[in-house]
């Protein structure tokens, strides 16, 4: 839900998901899409030159099909802020083909579980991935998305401003991981803590 084409957001990892889908419920919120499951493929030219200039290619099916362009992410502010184009695609199939035959590959495959939740203007994203779960709030600004965790009991200072495959990456070092793709599958008998993460918990 990019507000004018700018993504701004931030995530915060759970220990208690139930907990926290019932506090969101509490406050308000309005449910804006069930539980669905989300595999996304990232793509990249064989040099990996958008990776290198941190800029994300993807393409994500769930109940339909995504193809998302995201801009480098902008330094020095309190939440995750960059440029975001998304678009909905007639076929999922004929879109992977259609990036490869200009040339793009997939760099990494990742699937997560997702179920949104709205309040006014700001998004509330419940993600289930397979290191972790984890809740995403995206608005206008920086000040209303302090607002709402405020409101949900989340700790501001534990905030997170990676995005789920450079958490994918440093997990990966840390444990010494040779997976190349972010699935359930591949961490089924794999697991993991907030220490390996290196994040906090927050609720």
């Amino acid at each position: 839900m990019a507000q004018n084409n700018q993504e701004n957001e931030v995530k915060f990892y759970l220990t208690d998901l139930n907990a926290f889908e019932t506090s969101v419920k509490l406050r308000g919120a309005t449910l804006k899409h069930t539980r669905v499951f989300e595999n996304n493929l990232r793509f990249d030219l064989p040099s990996g030159e958008l990776t290198a200039a941190r800029r994300v290619l993807r393409l994500r099916m769930d109940d339909r099909a995504h193809l998302t362009y995201k801009g480098p992410m902008q330094v020095g502010q309190q939440i995750s802020s960059r440029a975001e184009i998304e678009l909905v695609v007639s076929d999922f199939e004929q879109a992977h083909k259609l990036l490869e035959s200009l040339g793009y590959i997939v760099s990494v495959r990742y699937e997560k579980w997702r179920t949104t939740y709205q309040i006014g203007l700001m998004e509330i994203d419940i993600d289930e991935l397979p290191y972790g779960n984890f809740c995403e709030l995206e608005g206008p600004n920086a000040e209303a998305i302090q607002l709402i965790a405020g409101s949900l009991k989340l700790n501001w200072d534990t905030r997170v401003l990676e995005s789920y495959l450079a958490l994918f990456d440093k997990v990966r070092i840390v444990r010494n991981l040779q997976m190349k793709n972010l699935t359930f599958d591949e961490f089924k008998n794999i697991k993991l803590t907030a220490q390996d993460l290196g994040l906090t918990p927050t609720f």
